[in-house]
Order: structure tokens, then C-alpha cells, then sequence
């Protein structure tokens, strides 16, 4: 946002400051100045946009120069005369349908224009501040936005159909052209305004193209609006339209301004337009708006929040230079009222007083000193410790964490066999691949596995994120969940399950996989369903290999919320074994599609109560073993607590398993 030290200069009495002294005082006082530059014989300050969005009075010069008024202790000049408003009947008529979405509008009919060439002190005016000159009629409407923070718009009146301004929500599908030569497809959503034929400016936005101010018009009808900011907001995000004027009217103008810059136009045009005739009195339908109501600052409260001592008439002085009303309710206490240009979503509560007395006095001048307030520790959150716990896991295991939106587009989502009817849309997104709630971690871990791809042989990776879901008639529900992959270009994929698998268990000691039928983005032969404790809480699958075309992805996809509450029984002690243990090892000869996991129960049952565990070693299949056939190999490992086991006992041990494996089919190699 750029500001000219010499508009500022006209606008302050007896401002003599050097551009620099100025530059530095608001900065101090007011906003963050990224810089100052020449333009000529002006000097231009740039202040940060977002250092004023709370302040809609600050998107204009008569705003600023306020400000350094204020901080000068100079008289501030109004170059708005309402005295030269015209009164009696106006010459045109105003229909607002929503005074919530247009508290204010207000009109004049201008005839015997002559459009031009601005003259050349308006046309640096607007360049100095980055504002391109049209002609003397748009120039003088940017001039007033510039100066008092009003956007205004000129209407050809010989363009107009009708005697009356509608200011309505669009039609549905009602169609619009700008001024940009764009056209739009309106909604609902959409304020507009129209004259009995239809739209002819997108409210707070962007006028129409078939009302412009061209060569040939001679008549001229001049809006000056306000608008309900979130409405403007919503429009101009929807359309992807960002204006001047748009950017102004979301930060909640102030109603009282439209009669003002009318009144500014009137000064304006007679000057650049000379002969000009204005028809009839000022068109003006508005809200009725209550006044800001007062708030009651306590002197000493305000010490106390501020710091630092402060006589009661330097606070007084503070807020009076600023424009605020100062009344003493009692001894110690101030009734402070709000000007209209402070009140809108600005200064409501009495801690906003404070800032401004605290910003103009200068928070330099309060010594630092730590708050006198007993410290205490916050409740734990033991979801989020727990998640904490899960990251050093996978952390530990060489993972490593990546962070991704949580939005996502319909073709990720359907790539993944989910409806995009089924999720949570964005009604604002902030982009166009970004228009879902992610319902699922999956489309974001095979996003990166696919990018990183490109780059690496072989990676680790998780993500710990919600997943969000609708629900009728309520609020999306959110649900932690991790997920990890592990990706290598050149192996058979068998290895990362088996890790992926590995990883898992050390967060879920004992967890298993069984074997499910695939979904669509999986492995048609490598997905299962990983339990624990009796509970499905999640999944262990190969990605498809359409999906990841250079290599192979492990994915383990885990639902922590379940996990969590499935870790929260109470953990015994176990003591370390006093007796030592003895393991052996046993092949079993299966059939080639069957699960080694089924081999496992079967040889873990027959091994009875001693048993300590089983471990899956190897597998293999070839000569000299049937076609059809593959040997799987376990180690098992038994003990007693009580003794150490003796040869004859492990023996026995191990002939039961052989017998119950033969009895059951299986051959084994010994």
C-alpha cells in the first residue's frame, strides 16, 4: 500500500517532518513501512498491507494523515465539504433488497459531462501511488478511494435502464461482463448491482462493461457503497477477482463514508470537468446503524495493563488527537465513545484503548519486566504425548516424516477408487488440486512416494495426520491416523512388507497380518489386515503397480485413535528369565499360495505351553521340492521359569510338533 508524503503534507496542518523523520514515526506509531522512494517531487511510503488490515481507516491518505496528525500533536484538514451536498429529490432511485449485505448506498446524477484527459496533477497523483490514469471521470473515483478509503464507481446514465438501482443477490447462472472484458456466471452468493435489465457491477468488486464511462457520455450516475466486508470477501475469493476496491470493502468500511466521498466528487468534478451540472439531491438508502456503544476505561486498570504510570490527562490528550470522545465518568474512570471509522470490527473493548494510548505514548518507554502472575503447569494431553511417542518410533527405525495438506484433488481421490462426492469440499480452496478434506492419508503418502521416486533408489516415510469425514447434519469428524511406505526400485517388495511389518509390531508388540482381499489401489496378492489385541487397526499392502511405476511401495496404514485405546490397559512387569532357553529349528513343507502365518499357529499350538516364541526365518520353493511346493522355515524358542530344560524335554517338544504337523498332512524337513 503505497502513501505520497506530499498528499499526507496537505492534509496535516504545519507537517514540516523530512520524508525520513515521517517514515520512522509510522513506523513507530502506526504500521511497518517496507520502505520510501522518490516519485518526482513526492516522496512515497509503503506500508505492509497486512500491518493494516484491522484498520479499514488506514487504506486512505485522509486516514493516515489522521494518524501523523495525531502523533504530531497537528490539526487535521477534511477535504470532504458536506455542505456542497445538494438536497431535494433525487434523480434516481435506489432499491436494496439486504440491508445486512448493503447497509449503505447512496447516488448522484451528474449531466453536461465532458470525459477527458485528467489534468496532469491528478495523473501523477495516481501514478505516484501505483494507480494507471483512464480519464478525468475513473481518475477522480480512484483519487477518493485513494484519499478517503471509499471506492466509488461512475455509471454511464445514458446506459442505465430504468429509473432505479437494484443492489440484489445475483440469479442463478445470471450472467455478467466486466470491465476486465471478463464474463462471469453469477450465484446467489453473489451481490450485485442492476438496473431493470440486469447486472451492471459486481458489488464492492468490479463494475460492468455495458454501463463503462466512455468518450461519448454525456451523463453520469456516481455510487458510493458500503457493503458487509465477509460478503465482498466470499465474492471476490469465488471469482478469483481481487480489486482495489475489493480489497478495501473487506475490511469493513465505514457506513458514514459514502455521503463523504460524494461530497469530495462534487469539489472534484467541477475542477476537471468544468460546466458540469449536478441533477437533482443526493440518492441515499441506508441502514439505520446504532451508535458504537462507550466503553469504560479505568485509569488504573489501564497502568496496570500497560506497564507504566500515565497521568490521566495525557491519556485524555492520546485518545482526543485520535478522534475518540473523553468523558470522566467518575474520578479514575474515562468514558471513552468510538468514532464510526474505528468501530467497524476495529475498537470495541476497553484492551483496545489500551493499545492505542500504549502505541502512542511508545511501548519503548515501558520497562521490560516478567508478568507477576503465578505459573502452572497446562494439563497434560496424553493424545498428543502418544503421538509423540508413535513419530520416535518410526523415527528410530529410520522413517522419515513428511508433512502434506490435508486437501486434496478429485482425480487423487478417485485414483484411489474413493467418490469425491463422499468427503468434505472446500467451498474456498486454495487451489485448484485442493478442493477435498483428505478422507484418507494414502493420496498424500503416494504423492510423495511418486516425487521422491524420481530422485532416490530406496526411502522411508510417514506422515501422522487426521483424516476427515462428514457427517450428516453435524461437523466433519477427524481421526489420527499414520501412515508410512517404503519404497525400493529394484527388490521384489517382499523385504519392505516384511519391514514395514517389523516397524509395526515394535508399536504393537504381538500385532499380526492376515491376509484380505486387495482394494483397488492395492497389490492384488500382498494387502492384509493388521490385529492387535483382537481389534482390526489397520492395513499392511504393496501399492498397485499402476500406482508406482519405477518400483516397489510397502504402505502401513494405521488408525492411532483405536491404537491409543487400545495401549491404555494397564502394563505388567515381567522379570528376566533366571533359566536360559533353547531354540531349534523346524522346515515345513507347504503348499506355494499357502500363508506362513497359518503354518505359524498350526506348529505354535502343537508346541504347547513352554513354548517362548516362534520366528519366521525363510522360504523357499525349487528343487528338489515338488512344483507347487515351498519350504518355510521358523525357529521356536522354549523354556521354563521355573528350571532349565533338559535335552529329553525339548525333544519331546519338538517330536509332538513333527507328529501333530504329519498327522495334519505336512511333511517336514528335519
Amino acid at each position: 500500500m503505497k502513501f505520497s508524503y506530499n498528499w499526507i503534507r496537505e492534509l496535516v496542518e504545519g507537517l514540516e517532518y523530512a520524508p525520513g523523520t515521517l517514515e520512522k514515526l509510522i513506523t513507530m506509531k502506526t504500521a511497518e513501512c517496507e520502505g520510501i522512494e522518490a516519485a518526482g517531487t513526492d516522496s512515497i511510503i509503503e506500508i505492509d498491507n497486512k500491518s493494516i488490515t484491522h484498520r479499514p481507516d488506514l487504506w486512505g491518505h485522509h486516514g493516515m494523515a489522521r494518524e501523523v496528525a495525531a502523533i504530531l500533536g497537528c490539526k487535521l484538514r477534511d477535504p470532504a465539504n458536506l455542505a456542497l451536498l445538494p438536497t431535494g429529490p433525487a434523480a434516481i432511485k435506489i432499491q436494496i433488497e439486504d440491508l445486512e449485505l448493503c447497509p449503505r448506498y447512496s447516488a448522484l446524477v451528474f449531466e453536461n459531462i465532458t470525459v477527458q484527459p485528467s489534468p496532469l496533477w491528478l495523473q501523477h497523483r495516481l501514478t505516484s501511488i501505483g494507480l494507471n490514469p483512464i480519464n478525468n471521470i475513473v481518475d477522480m473515483t480512484n483519487f477518493i478511494m485513494a484519499e478517503l478509503a471509499q471506492p466509488m464507481h461512475a455509471f454511464d446514465a445514458g446506459l442505465i435502464r430504468g429509473d432505479t438501482i437494484f443492489i440484489r443477490p445475483a440469479k442463478p447462472g445470471e450472467l455478467f461482463r466486466a470491465l476486465n472484458d471478463e464474463q462471469y456466471r453469477l450465484e446467489p452468493a453473489n451481490l450485485v448491482i442492476a438496473d431493470s435489465a440486469g447486472a451492471i457491477a459486481l458489488a464492492g468488486v468490479i463494475g460492468g462493461g455495458d454501463s463503462a464511462i466512455g468518450e461519448k457520455t454525456t451523463r453520469v450516475i456516481l455510487e458510493s457503497a458500503n457493503f458487509q466486508a465477509s460478503s465482498i470477501r466470499k465474492t471476490s475469493s469465488a471469482l478469483k477477482l481481487r480489486t482495489d476496491a475489493s480489497m478495501r470493502f473487506e475490511k469493513a468500511q465505514d457506513p458514514a463514508n459514502t455521503v463523504r466521498g460524494l461530497a469530495r466528487a462534487i469539489e472534484l468534478l467541477r475542477e476537471i470537468s468544468p460546466g458540469i451540472r449536478l441533477v437533482g439531491g443526493v440518492a441515499d438508502q441506508k441502514k439505520e446503524m446504532p451508535l458504537p456503544p462507550s466503553i469504560e476505561l479505568p485509569l488504573e486498570w489501564l497502568e496496570r495493563k500497560l506497564g507504566r504510570a500515565i497521568a490521566a490527562s495525557e491519556v485524555r490528550q492520546i485518545l482526543e488527537r485520535l478522534e475518540f470522545g473523553v468523558a470522566e465518568l467518575k474520578p479514575g474512570v474515562f468514558r471513552v465513545t468510538v468514532p464510526s471509522w474505528r468501530a467497524t470490527k476495529d475498537v470495541a473493548i476497553k484492551d483496545d484503548l489500551v493499545e492505542e494510548v500504549g502505541r502512542m505514548v511508545g511501548y519503548d518507554s515501558i520497562t521490560p519486566t516478567a508478568p507477576l502472575v503465578a505459573a502452572s503447569v497446562p494439563p497434560g494431553n496424553p493424545a498428543r504425548k502418544f503421538q509423540h511417542e508413535v513419530r520416535n518410533i518410526f523415527i528410530d527405525q529410520g522413517f522419515t516424516e513428511v508433512y502434506n495438506y490435508s486437501f486434496i484433488s478429485e482425480a487423487s481421490a478417485r485414483a484411489f477408487g474413493f467418490d469425491p462426492e463422499a468427503h468434505v469440499r472446500v467451498s474456498n480452496p486454495i487451489a485448484s488440486d485442493q478442493e477435498l478434506m483428505r478422507a484418507s492419508l494414502l493420496p498424500g503418502i503416494w504423492k510423495n512416494i511418486t516425487e521422491n521416486a524420481r530422485h532416490r533408489e530406496s526411502f522411508r516415510l510417514f506422515e501422522i495426520g487426521v483424516e476427515i469425514g462428514g457427517r450428516p447434519g453435524g461437523l466433519p469428524y477427524e481421526t489420527p491416523h499414520l501412515a508410512a511406505a517404503l519404497f525400493d526400485r529394484y527388490g521384489d517388495g517382499t523385504g519392505g512388507l516384511f519391514e514395514v511389518k517389523r516397524t509395526a509390531e515394535c508399536l504393537m508388540p504381538g500385532a499380526m497380518a492376515k491376509p484380505a482381499a486387495a482394494r483397488s489401489f492395492e497389490h492384488p496378492a500382498r494387502a492384509a489386515d493388521v490385529l492387535w489385541k483382537g481389534e482390526t487397526v489397520g492395513r499392511l499392502f504393496e501399492l498397485h503397480p499402476s500406482l508406482v511405476e519405477s518400483g516397489r511401495a510397502a504402505v502401513l496404514d494405521l488408525d492411532l485413535q483405536l491404537i491409543r485405546k487400545l495401549s491404555a490397559g494397564d502394563v505388567k512387569y515381567t522379570p528376566i528369565r533366571r533359566y536360559p532357553s533353547s531354540a531349534f529349528d523346524l522346515s515345513v513343507i507347504g503348499g506355494l499360495r499357502e500363508h506362513a502365518g497359518d503354518l505359524e499357529a498350526r506348529v505354535a499350538r502343537f508346541a504347547g505351553p513352554l513354548l517362548e516364541s516362534v520366528q519366521f526365518l525363510r522360504q523357499y520353493s525349487g528343487p528338489p521340492l515338488a512344483e507347487g511346493e515351498k519350504s518355510v522355515s521358523f525357529r521356536l524358542t522354549v523354556g521354563s521359569p521355573e528350571r532349565t530344560l533338559s535335552s529329553e524335554e525339548i525333544g519331546e517338544i519338538r517330536a509332538r510338533i513333527i507328529e501333530g504337523m504329519r498327522e495334519l498332512g505336512y511333511e517336514l524337513r528335519l
